[in-house]
């Protein structure tokens, strides 16, 4: 005869059930709400009016926030509907269901706040012995920008719709001046048609000088690198009493190239290789994770394509928020090092 468990769904509870029975006592949800209760949260309760019908408290929409981050759940949508369905959610959120407005209103109100509040968190894992930097991991991943790479304008391209927009713009104050004399085609109106290609001008101008100055910071960086690689090869030869072979390094161009572009769209964003072939309009979005805990110690988002340059500057964020000092140190001929990518190693600890 088979024994099996009773299945009971409608039985309601002797006892009210209690949030507290519903996870293990190990368990990330756990960490994530001792940790908040831990932080100073007055800036968040400060900023509500105490008026009107009850709001949900600061502490548990953040820690809704802090542990979809953890998990991968970044959608306001799908946090409202994990207070349903995830154990863990519910745990977090008391039983309580904000809905997805409230949650992307407080994530875009207390946006600086909250990140703030990500390098508290790491320095109390620190104190509470999870995280340990030995050994941290550094990778990049390309995200799209809200503009398609179709909108992007080059230098050269600049300058023909300027000449053409120009000229035709000169037509335009030829016929206004010939009006009286001469009939104007119907629906054309010359007023309108003058400041429509204005604007337009005006567009392009703007363009130009954003590729302007993107050339002119490109020139003093590369001018930089250049005077390094030379003052090298200097030293080398002064050292060796002989001249160097191969190549000396190439002076940088000033001014913009032909192909130097900007999008119309979105400005800020630039075009990149992306995975499996061609390009598009991206960011850089960089990550240090600590490969013992996996906290995330350090996040950037950068308009360069080449992850390799990145290495320092991560590391210098990373030893910002962390316990730890990094220092960089020179490395031995390598195809890495020939790529511009410096090795380091940990320094010392910090006094406290």
């Amino acid at each position: 005869m088979s024994n099996f468990r009773q299945v009971d769904r409608r039985t309601g509870f002797l006892l009210p059930p209690s949030v507290d029975e519903w996870l293990p006592q190990r368990h990330l949800a756990r960490f994530v709400v001792e940790v908040i209760e831990g932080l100073d949260l007055r800036a968040f309760i400060g900023s509500y009016r105490g008026s009107g019908s009850a709001s949900y408290h600061p502490e548990m929409l953040l820690g809704v926030l802090v542990y979809g981050y953890a998990t991968g759940v970044f959608s306001s949508r799908k946090l409202e509907r994990a207070t349903y369905d995830s154990v863990a959610f519910r745990f977090i959120a008391a039983n309580d269901h904000p809905d997805h407005d409230t949650i992307a209103t407080f994530r875009r109100r207390f946006l600086k706040e909250i990140e703030e509040l990500f390098v508290k968190v790491l320095l109390l894992a620190r104190e509470m012995g999870v995280l340990s930097l030995g050994t941290v991991a550094l990778d990049g991943t390309k995200i799209h920008a809200n503009a398609s790479r179709h909108s992007a304008l080059s230098y050269e391209h600049a300058g023909k719709l300027e000449a053409q927009l120009k000229a035709e713009v000169e037509m335009l104050l030829a016929k206004a001046e010939a009006a009286d004399t001469a009939d104007v085609p119907d629906g054309m109106s010359i007023p309108e048609e003058l400041e429509r290609r204005e604007e337009r001008l005006k567009k392009l101008a703007a363009a130009r000088a954003k590729i302007e100055a993107r050339a002119s910071e490109r020139f003093v960086r590369e001018q930089a690198e250049y005077e390094a690689k030379l003052a090298a090869r200097q030293a080398k030869a002064k050292a060796s009493g002989k001249k160097p072979g191969g190549q000396p390094p190439t002076p940088p161009v000033a001014g913009p190239g032909p192909s130097d572009q900007v999008n119309l769209t979105d400005a800020d964003s630039r075009i990149m290789p992306v995975a499996g072939g061609g390009f598009e309009q991206c960011y850089n979005a960089q990550a240090v994770v600590a490969a013992d805990s996996l906290l995330v110690v350090a996040v950037d988002v950068v308009q360069a394509a080449n992850d390799k340059q990145q290495v320092a500057p991560m590391l210098r964020l990373a030893s910002a928020h962390s316990p730890l000092e990094w220092r960089a140190r020179p490395a031995p001929a390598s195809p890495a090092s020939r790529c511009g990518v410096p090795r380091v190693r940990q320094a010392h600890r910090r006094s406290r």
